[in-house]
């Protein structure tokens, strides 16, 4: 998904991996994952998929540390792989955490975030989708998760759209949605940073992240209209556009995005 980090930090990765996957019996083998500067390292072992998160000693725990496994309380409706089994240890300067995943059978959608080109999902696809995302919305939002702070996107939004933002519908989401994490399953992946977010926040992500592609962005919009066409949702999608243009600066795929959104948000 990322680029791979600095080789001292891909080192010590590649053997912390090692060592996670000898202790589960298992070897690390094919393609190598890489997370936002090295955090976090994925490989299948054996029939399994083995995720590994890192992060200074101390610092561990948390929101994004325990969401995989906060994640399990979640409803079967939700397609998501099984995470079977969980091993922590830490040396002097790092603490680590493996997840061992059941592994998807089907790929996922796009290696990248954003859509360059029509996928060519079927029907069906956006049905199982949409289920999925109404799953998860009726879930009771927990108290200590937060996808997104309200006092973050009522800063954000009128600063980087515009518009402003009156009472907000919050429901649980996945909180990061995007082509790289959902599979031709469908099956959603990386649950770490799931939690409280506006109404329609998963949906608006799957929406804007196609308008590369105007067509697929069409059909999308009609196939989730039953949360995207909601009035409440609109909180939820204009969360999606101001983190996109917060982050242009930093993240190419994001960039690739802002003139595209900047005109789908002059006409909101």
């Amino acid at each position: 998904m990322f680029e791979p980090p600095a080789p001292t930090t891909a080192d010590r990765m590649q053997v912390a991996q090692q060592h996670a996957a000898e202790a589960f019996g298992l070897r690390a083998t094919g393609r190598r994952v890489w997370g936002y500067q090295g955090r976090t390292l994925s490989a299948a072992a054996g029939p399994h998929w083995l995720r590994l998160v890192c992060a200074e000693t101390g610092t561990e725990g948390g929101t994004l540390w325990n969401g995989p496994s906060a994640s399990r309380t979640l409803p079967a409706s939700v397609p998501r792989p099984d995470l079977f089994r969980i091993r922590d240890w830490t040396t002097d300067r790092y603490a680590y955490r493996a997840e061992l995943y059941a592994f998807a059978p089907d790929p996922v959608v796009s290696p990248r975030p954003v859509l360059d080109e029509d996928p060519g999902l079927p029907e069906a696809w956006w049905k199982e989708m949409s289920t999925a995302l109404q799953a998860l919305a009726e879930v009771r939002p927990p108290a200590d998760r937060e996808a997104v702070r309200e006092e973050y996107l009522r800063r954000v939004i009128p600063e980087f759209t515009g518009h402003q933002v009156d009472a907000v519908t919050w429901t649980t989401a996945h909180g990061d949605l995007h082509y790289g994490n959902v599979t031709r399953g469908p099956h959603i992946l990386d649950w770490e940073g799931w939690g409280r977010a506006p109404y329609g926040y998963d949906a608006a992500t799957l929406y804007l992240y196609a308008l590369l592609v105007p067509e697929t962005a069409a059909r999308i919009r009609t196939e989730l209209a039953p949360v995207l066409g909601r009035p409440e949702a609109r909180t939820g999608l204009l969360t999606v556009a101001a983190q996109i243009l917060q982050a242009q600066d930093r993240t190419s795929f994001y960039a690739e995005l802002a003139s595209p959104l900047r005109d789908h948000l002059a006409q909101l």
